[in-house]
């Protein structure tokens, strides 16, 4: 893989982990879990768009 490709593909990386955190949210039956999994998939998006850029946190590419 090519040293170009790595930001985009650490990007994606985490906007797919934010996503699995964020259903994992969705289907956590204890209140405090699902807070603790939804705050973290909210740091991930801000840490992918400090790192690479607005928009990097999210699916939409508009």
């Amino acid at each position: 893989m090519s040293v170009e490709n790595e930001p985009s593909r650490r990007a994606q990386e985490m906007r797919d982990k934010a996503q699995e955190l964020e259903q994992a949210a969705q289907h956590a039956t204890d209140p405090a879990e699902r807070q603790r999994l939804t705050e973290k998939a909210l740091r991930i998006r801000e840490k992918s768009e400090l790192e690479n850029g607005p928009g990097s946190g999210t699916m939409d590419p508009m």
